[in-house]
């Protein structure tokens, strides 16, 4: 598929099909996003597959309770994939603190963009989701102190074709030479 027809068709998909992923197309898409740039070449991420039923039913059981559980509905994705933070090499650190922006996050939005218009044109659907009890799965990972999984997706073949969003037009989101 045509990039410029990816982006454009791309959609946030919440129900899907009951039929697994095969491995081969969630590694393209790691794959996809493990070549994404980062600050100071850092690549601060680590990618959790959970793909098999009862171990990501039971990681949903734990992550979307209370507040989270407008996020149950990922648990029926046939694959969560979990982003885990890590802070960068020291060199995009200082970037971090000089420029108070956390360009690890920046780093992982590129990345996992990579991921989910892979996903796309492979045929899959993708859903990105930060409304997760970030510490309960970080528990359940069993992940090492300082790590936390920032966001997840949710990845499996669409069940439902989204119409588009409304998107803001050119004319209203750029400017030339000043603001």
């Amino acid at each position: 598929m045509e990039l410029e027809k990816v982006i454009a068709q791309r959609r946030s998909i919440r129900k899907f099909l009951d039929k697994p992923v095969e491995r081969e197309k969630i590694n393209m898409c790691l794959e996809a996003a493990r070549l994404a740039p980062s600050a100071c070449n850092s690549q601060p991420w680590h990618y959790v597959v959970l793909d098999d039923p009862k171990t990501k039913a039971d990681f949903c059981n734990e992550v979307f309770t209370g507040v989270y559980k407008m996020s149950q509905w990922a648990a029926k994705a046939p694959v969560l994939i979990a982003v885990v933070s890590d802070r960068g090499n020291f060199t995009s650190r200082v970037g971090n603190f000089f420029r108070k922006t956390e360009f690890f996050l920046v780093d992982q939005g590129i990345s996992g963009e990579h991921l989910v218009l892979r996903a796309h044109d492979l045929g899959l659907g993708t859903c990105w989701i930060g409304w997760l009890n970030s510490d309960k799965a970080a528990q359940f990972l069993h992940l090492p102190k300082g790590k936390k999984i920032e966001h997840l997706f949710a990845l499996g073949y669409p069940a439902e074709d989204p119409a588009p969003r409304p998107r803001a037009a050119l004319t209203e989101i750029v400017s030339y030479n000043k603001f």
